[in-house]
């Protein structure tokens, strides 16, 4: 992509997604996120009507007199975006490519954690990680991400999403946000979706166009998928094709909101033809109520 046009798409998302970080998503995320983790500060001699349980047992040995540890809400934390760029965002049939919606989505989130002065960082990947950037703190790192999501040029079509979360849980030790978004058209994930959500603060979102949940009734069609470059001739005007394709996607999305349920992992499912704002905040608002 010429760098001119580069910049143009990054400046569009910018002004579009900085824009609703700020004025709906901030404070929502704020309210979701802030203060789930307690950073150890100092200890000092115990005082009546400290919880006996915050006692350090190894200093009051040593000085023979209770002592307590004192714990500070965490301030700043660590958002870790993993995105999907395997081949099957290439597709959309009405306002935009998954793609596009995946990029505005993390740029969104990437927003909004340094509206909160937190770290962001991204993994990339298909089924090999694309690229990963370390988490940073600032508008130009941001920007670099988002450059990214544009103009990468994956080495490989498919998906992976075990070798994605097993790369994350070997990468970042402390425990952080992480907001995995991915059509999830994959499968032999679900160990390392437990392992990284009991370490980390885990959501996902899952993207998806409104063709690939109903076959179009277009006759006899040349279907090719687009991360293993396999076809198949389909009659899409026969009813009963359309009806078994129909039953498989419905029974692949329950079987990935059971495992996603079933590891404790929040999530939303977005579609490319309708906002994603309120779905969002619903997300997070969620979460709040957990906290």
């Amino acid at each position: 992509m010429e760098s001119s046009e580069l910049l143009k798409k990054v400046r569009k998302i910018e002004i579009k997604t900085r824009g609703l970080s700020s004025q709906v998503f901030s404070g929502e995320y704020h309210s979701a996120f802030k203060g789930r983790g307690m950073a150890f500060s100092e200890v000092r001699e115990y005082i009546p009507g400290d919880d006996i349980r915050s006692i350090d047992w190894n200093v009051t040995a040593r000085f023979n007199h209770p002592y307590v540890k004192i714990f500070e809400e965490e301030r700043e934390l660590t958002v870790m975006l993993l995105v999907d760029v395997s081949a099957s965002g290439n597709f959309g049939t009405n306002q935009q490519f998954k793609k596009d919606l995946i990029t505005e989505l993390s740029a969104v989130l990437a927003f909004s954690a340094i509206e909160n002065n937190d770290k962001t960082g991204v993994i990339l990947f298909s089924d090999k990680i694309e690229l990963f950037i370390p988490p940073k703190k600032g508008k130009t790192h941001i920007l670099r991400i988002i450059r990214e999501l544009i103009n990468l040029e994956p080495k490989s079509t498919g998906t992976d999403i075990n070798l994605a979360l097993r790369y994350f849980n070997n990468m970042i030790k402390k425990r952080c946000i992480a907001f995995l978004i991915s059509d999830f058209m994959n499968a032999g994930y679900e160990d390392a979706i437990k392992i990284a959500s009991r370490k980390h603060d885990l959501a996902a979102l899952r993207i998806y166009d409104p063709r690939e949940e109903e076959m179009p009734d277009l006759g006899l069609v040349r279907f090719t998928d687009a991360e293993t470059g396999v076809s198949s001739l389909l009659d899409s005007g026969n009813i009963n094709v359309r009806r078994d394709y129909n039953i498989w996607f419905r029974q692949t999305n329950a079987q990935t909101t059971e495992l996603l349920n079933r590891c404790g992992v929040d999530h939303v499912t977005l579609r490319t033809d309708r906002p994603y704002v309120q779905p969002l905040i619903n997300l997070f608002k969620k979460r709040e109520r957990r906290a």
